[in-house]
């Protein structure tokens, strides 16, 4: 039975679709069980919010039917985009909002004991299928957290999101936001996504920017085209 066949016997409603032409094509959408990072240029922040809105929408449409908690790591939440968003799926911007449940760290130890202490009582509170950690690294990049702790944390919990998906049943979706060179955030980055079952970015092009499937086990890899820097999530799906 090859690859293809597989994910051909996966029930579509399983998927959590981001419902862009070509990206869909490459990418069909996240399965309940799956630790996914988005990594790359900032236009990974806007597929976080554009994921938020279509995880309340129904199976038939891509959607989970579902809830969400947000996992702020670096104050990245942007209502002004989920709102808009909304609006282009003829939802209610209030309704959407607030079924979004917010969780901000402001330090590496705040967002350690969220994720292990909190988010699990979070999904079952507000019967959520879909979890973003968003700017997952960039409060364990901080210096004041020494270097030996930060790598040691940051191993535990990239494990830790691993299992949590896969035992909860439930989509869990990273956002590895662009910082400053060092060795950390290379290792920070390598470790996060050998731990995820799916990784994807957004990557400049010739044509501007395109997003790149990088790992998964059964789709093809490869790229598709995707808004440019000129051009904003929100007005991409307009056009």
């Amino acid at each position: 039975m090859s690859p293809r066949t597989v994910v051909e016997s996966i029930p579509s409603r399983l998927r959590l679709s981001f419902n862009i032409e070509g990206i869909d094509g490459l990418f069909p959408g996240f399965s309940l069980g799956s630790f996914a990072v988005l990594h790359g240029l900032p236009a990974v922040l806007p597929l976080s919010m554009l994921l938020c809105v279509r995880a309340q929408l129904p199976y038939q449409l891509g959607g989970l039917e579902s809830n969400v908690v947000f996992v702020d790591g670096g104050n990245t939440f942007r209502l002004y985009d989920v709102s808009k968003i909304a609006q282009l799926h003829e939802l209610d911007p209030r309704g959407v909002l607030e079924r979004i449940f917010i969780s901000r760290a402001f330090t590496a130890y705040q967002m350690t004991s969220l994720m292990f202490d909190k988010v699990q009582e979070a999904i079952e509170e507000r019967d959520s299928k879909l979890v973003i950690v968003s700017d997952v690294a960039g409060l364990y990049l901080d210096k004041d957290v020494p270097e030996r702790e930060a790598r040691d944390v940051f191993s535990q919990l990239t494990v830790h999101l691993s299992k949590f998906a896969k035992e909860n049943h439930v989509v869990v979706v990273a956002t590895y936001l662009p910082h400053c060179p060092s060795k950390r955030n290379i290792f920070f980055k390598a470790a996060v996504c050998g731990r995820a079952n799916v990784v994807a970015s957004i990557k400049p092009s010739k044509y501007g920017q395109q997003f790149v499937l990088e790992k998964h086990r059964f789709f093809n890899l490869g790229n598709a085209r995707f808004p440019s820097e000129n051009l904003t999530l929100t007005e991409f799906m307009e056009a």
